[in-house]
């Protein structure tokens, strides 16, 4: 069996007095595509933001790809990572957000070179070569010198993906990438993350609200409600047979709401 790709043990979060995550453990295989579903303010988004370092850990240890996160090893002990550790072991993770955040002044194709030239110190004509090469992936080539105020949510979500992949992670994160768009424009997306899980080998985490989505998507649900995780297991488990009162209650409400699971 591989090693796990991500292995967080016992990581505590908490805002003030707010307790988000209470000794969260859980672990992630490499090319897994893992679904994170839950009521709002579970700490489903709060762990991607962690992989991330967006957020820091109050408590715990998480490894990436066998190596320690936010701790470095010093005379066999383990100590608070420095700027230098965490960037270098978070350049194996891409994350796509909720609103795109694409430079508004920057051509699409900029948006998308910008990165592998200034960390990775490619060159222009290979960023280039390489950003149209993804823009045809997602189906946005048409666009590659168009300004960001130029196009749809949809396209935007689009061109965010294609920045993030850019730099070539091994982990990809996506957190509620089309709960800002127009319903219409949802599946233009949706289609785009389907055929990311399809051909290529990059671990996958997904936050969405998306149900039938995460079915689709996923080798593995995580059901999270207050910090931990409730129940988890294949999609047709957790959507069609979930064995937790607090699954069914969530699951309940959005069947409710007239959305497909």
């Amino acid at each position: 069996m591989p090693e796990p790709i991500i292995r967080i043990d016992k990581i505590s979060k908490s805002f003030g007095p707010v307790q988000v995550l209470d000794k969260l453990s859980m672990e992630v295989m490499p090319a897994e595509k893992l679904a994170l579903i839950g009521p709002s303010g579970s700490g489903k988004t709060t762990i991607l933001r962690i992989l991330m370092t967006l957020e820091r850990i109050n408590g715990g240890h998480i490894q990436i790809d066998g190596e320690e996160l936010y701790h470095i090893s010093r005379n066999g002990h383990l100590l608070p990572a420095d700027e230098h550790h965490l960037t270098r072991v978070r350049a194996k993770i891409g994350m796509v957000f909720q609103l795109f955040n694409l430079f508004p002044h920057k051509s699409v194709i900029d948006n998308i070179t910008l990165a592998p030239m200034l960390t990775k110190g490619i060159q222009r004509a290979a960023a280039e070569k390489r950003a149209m090469e993804l823009l045809d992936m997602v189906g946005m080539s048409d666009k590659a010198r168009a300004m960001p105020s130029q196009l749809s949510g949809g396209q935007k979500q689009r061109v965010a993906i294609a920045r993030a992949l850019a730099l070539s992670p091994k982990i990809m994160l996506f957190d509620e990438v089309t709960s800002a768009l127009d319903p219409e424009l949802v599946e233009e997306v949706l289609s785009v993350m389907h055929r990311l899980a399809r051909e290529t080998d990059m671990t996958m985490l997904l936050v969405t609200h998306e149900m039938g989505f995460a079915h689709d998507f996923a080798d593995r649900v995580l059901f999270f409600d207050r910090g931990r995780i409730v129940e988890e297991g294949k999609p047709d488990e957790i959507f069609y047979n979930p064995k937790q009162e607090r699954t069914q209650a969530f699951l309940r409400k959005i069947v409710a709401a007239g959305h497909r699971v």
